[in-house]
């Protein structure tokens, strides 16, 4: 089997974990409100439960990406990973108090500290220019699990019979369910998983930077100067003859631009790595959005019970036409990632968030007149809301992973992760409490909409160049 054969099996294991994620999310959200009801846990519960299994995933993540950088390998980590997975959801199983179906959340968000490792695989075994796509691919494939959860959730709650001592109904059932699922996708890692060889993008970016010095500066040598103060020429292409047919002396110079480069990356400093301008801005927008998002899926269960009478078919179907409509937007995203930056389109996200907010705030935070009118109300403000979560998503994950060193992926998108996964927290505490106090729940997620919007404005000519090439830059420009 050739490289070409691993990489698209290899990918397409990785969007079934995805998948897998999304079926989960899909058959366990639309239920839990109920099964909590049953144990006799007081509505702050919900955000308990989901926020545990965010609680989890923040503290592995970076764990997670620390061993894939070290070991070069990720699909030990994702085996290890899925264990947990399977641990957790028959504890959801089982299910016999309140205290225990939290604690089922907090183990199977274990299992999702290995998305670090995955995303710092992905970014290293894809090229610049054909990361946004892929992630848009990958975060794609957990929409349709969140498409196809719903269907499966329809004959789940038709289960009513005993397993031994354990009862399985329409509550308990996602958790073996679930479990079935994990269990089956370890073989499928086994079979076809493989952790292929890095892409070398360092040479890349160094013909890139070459390029842009040569605006300003033509038919001259500049020294490039690496982390340890080794100074190497690179010559910029000035004439068709030489970029006809480079010498050899020519390629020796990358070759030597790329190794510096690549000390560089290996001269690794959280401070220098995290507290740049770019990184602040892109890890508040994860934060942001995600906090509003997991707020938002945290008020619609008790919204929809409320002013439609919902049950928890009306959910999934609900979720169900989420999930296509999230699906197709990846797809716009995955498509509008060839013609535009990422920087762009991640405006645009913010945009419409911003947007879907507002329609909130102003009509669904009091909602009155007829059914037929609370309902378009409510499908106008979700509509909108999903329909700027795959630009913000995919933008903000794809710069990521260009202004930050290569090397150092997995434990890089390990304290992304991680901050999404503190979004997740406070996300669903925040709302569970305030599902009766609208106003204030909406008009705080507008303003830290607003705040990352001023702030991406500010900073937008920064969301460009690779790390790499920031990297030299500064180097070039300083020498």
């Amino acid at each position: 089997m050739d490289n070409l054969q691993k990489r698209n099996l290899t990918f397409f294991t990785i969007g079934l974990i995805f998948m897998l994620s999304g079926i989960e999310y899909a058959v366990i959200l639309p239920t839990i409100w109920r099964y909590l009801q049953i144990l006799e846990a007081p509505p702050y519960f919900l955000g308990l439960g989901l926020s545990a299994f965010s609680l989890s995933g923040l503290l592995t993540g970076p764990l997670f990406g620390c061993w894939s950088d070290r070991s070069r390998t990720t699909k030990a980590i994702i085996l290890f990973a899925n264990l947990f997975e399977i641990a957790g959801n028959f504890m959801y199983f089982i299910g016999y108090s309140k205290w225990l179906l939290v604690g089922s959340r907090l183990v199977t968000g274990v299992g999702v500290g290995a998305g670090s490792s995955i995303f710092g695989f992905l970014t290293q075994s894809t090229r610049p220019e054909e990361r946004a796509s892929v992630f848009a691919a990958i975060m794609a494939s957990r929409q349709v699990g969140l498409l196809v959860g719903p269907v499966f959730n329809l004959f789940l709650r038709l289960c009513n019979f005993k397993l031994g001592p354990f009862v399985v109904n329409k509550f308990t059932s996602p958790g073996l369910f679930m479990c079935l699922l994990w269990l089956l996708l370890q073989f499928v890692v086994l079979a076809m998983y493989w952790d292929l060889p890095d892409i070398d993008t360092t040479e890349g970016a160094v013909l890139m930077i070459d390029m842009k010095l040569e605006e300003d500066e033509v038919d001259e040598v500049e020294p490039l100067i690496g982390s340890d103060g080794t100074q190497v020429h690179t010559y910029k292409a000035v004439n068709s003859n030489r970029l006809e047919s480079p010498t050899s002396s020519e390629m020796q110079t990358l070759h030597e631009a790329s190794s510096v480069g690549s000390k560089a990356l290996g001269n690794f400093s959280m401070s220098g790595e995290f507290l740049r301008e770019e990184v602040i801005v892109l890890l508040t927008a994860q934060f942001i959005t995600l906090f509003n998002q997991t707020a938002l899926e945290t008020m619609v269960t008790p919204l929809t019970q409320r002013y439609f009478g919902f049950d928890e078919l009306g959910n999934s179907v609900m979720y169900s036409l989420c999930g296509v409509e999230v699906i197709l937007g990846f797809l716009f995203v995955r498509w509008l990632s060839g013609k535009v930056a990422d920087r762009a389109v991640l405006a645009v996200g913010l945009v419409i968030c911003c947007t879907a907010c507002i329609w909130c705030l102003v009509f669904l935070c009091n909602l009155r007149g007829s059914y037929e009118w609370k309902l378009s109300a409510f499908i106008i403000g979700v509509f909108l809301q999903l329909l700027g979560l795959p630009f913000v998503a995919v933008s903000q994950v794809s710069l990521f992973s260009k202004v930050t060193a290569e090397k150092t992926q997995g434990f890089s998108q390990g304290v992304r992760r991680s901050v999404g996964g503190l979004a997740t927290i406070l996300g669903p505490l925040w709302a569970g409490g305030l599902t009766n106090h609208l106003y204030i729940m909406i008009g705080m997620m507008l303003g830290l909409l607003l705040l990352v919007a001023f702030m991406t404005a500010l900073s937008y000519g920064r969301l460009t160049l690779p790390r790499v090439a920031q990297s030299a830059r500064s180097s070039d420009s300083g020498g």
